[in-house]
């Protein structure tokens, strides 16, 4: 990581007092203070602490965090990058609760609020729906668990669907817009419009409710499956809000750079998943928490609500005249015909 930022983003450029008697003193810059701030588990952890560590003054100190932060937020354009949107994930391709019916998913997106440092003057304008002052952050995954896009710097109080109009109507925040016949999954808090695909409202889905009698049975079968498929960005949240104590419990910065923050810890996260020990890791520590608990056999042979993964199946693929609402209840008679055949 420290090479990365030194040779190919400019980190080598900044010297706080001339350049480093030592080329281990940035590399040390560069592995210790992300830990310091971004990861460590204590509450008091700051500004103060560093000084300690570091023996250098405050000032010293926020200059390199400052330097740092942003070269860790300039790697996103490398680091947060689109999924592929050509190819079937192979979440989807081998699983027949998910194939052929959400072949055109690309990846899940949702929002989450992660903590804020504002003065009471601002605070109401910061304070999410638990209370606390945060920022609403949007985010997409992809189902490897990483970070495909993100946007920050939206108060607490803003609404989910409100920040992702932001993102898609305005051209510099570089929302990564899939080709024709292919979407992304998001809650029922959105809009069943365009390239997004939401579940029903007011329809249970939860496995306990699944194998009930009464309501609507087509819908909460697709409503199921879409929750299950969706819970890949639920599960990058958790790991990601674990790994960065930052995140639960913000500094005093200047706001623009808490802003950068939580893009700059989703890079970080993006860089570790790319570790096979990290990602086994995630899993054994229990950080990657999924939800998606079934009863049934999930392989492509034995699952009996599935088709045949060979069937053809290129008409599950939206078409330009359809919009979602039709596309959904399309794929929703589908996945019933599936389990009832």
């Amino acid at each position: 990581m420290a090479s990365v930022m030194t040779e190919r983003f400019g980190l080598g450029e900044h010297h706080v007092d001339g350049p480093p008697k030592d080329p281990y003193d940035l590399s040390a810059c560069v592995a210790i203070l992300p830990y310091d701030f971004f990861v460590c588990r204590r509450p008091c952890a700051s500004n103060r602490d560093a000084q300690e560590t570091w023996q250098r003054s405050g000032s010293t100190i926020s200059k390199y965090f400052g330097i740092v932060l942003e070269a860790i937020f300039n790697m996103s354009g490398e680091y947060i990058q689109p999924p592929d949107m050509n190819n079937v994930h192979h979440t989807i391709r081998y699983n027949n609760r998910f194939f052929p019916y959400f072949q055109g998913c690309v990846s899940a997106i949702d929002g989450t609020h992660v903590s804020a440092c504002v003065g009471s003057a601002r605070a109401d304008k910061f304070r999410g729906r638990k209370g606390d002052t945060t920022w609403n952050v949007l985010a997409a995954c992809d189902f490897d668990l990483k970070f495909t896009y993100m946007l920050s710097g939206w108060e607490g109080s803003a609404h989910d669907a409100r920040v992702l109009e932001h993102a898609i109507s305005e051209p510099q925040n570089g929302f990564p817009f899939p080709p024709p016949g292919k979407y992304y999954l998001v809650d029922s808090g959105y809009a069943n419009r365009g390239c997004f695909l939401a579940p029903y409202r007011g329809t249970n889905y939860h496995l306990r409710d699944r194998r009930r009698l009464g309501g609507d049975r087509k819908k909460e079968q697709f409503n199921y499956r879409h929750a299950s498929l969706r819970n890949a960005i639920e599960r990058t949240f958790g790991i990601w809000k674990r790994r960065f104590s930052i995140l639960r419990s913000m500094h005093q910065f200047p706001l623009d750079k808490q802003a950068m923050i939580p893009v700059a810890c989703a890079v970080l996260h993006n860089f570790i998943r790319m570790d096979p020990a990290s990602v086994a890791q995630d899993h054994v520590s229990g950080d990657e928490d999924d939800d998606d608990a079934s009863s049934e056999d999930d392989s492509v042979d034995a699952d009996p609500d599935g088709v045949d993964v060979g069937e053809s199946s290129s008409h599950l693929n939206i078409s330009q005249d359809m919009d979602m609402g039709a596309f959904r209840d399309y794929v929703t008679n589908c996945i019933h015909e599936g389990s009832s055949g």
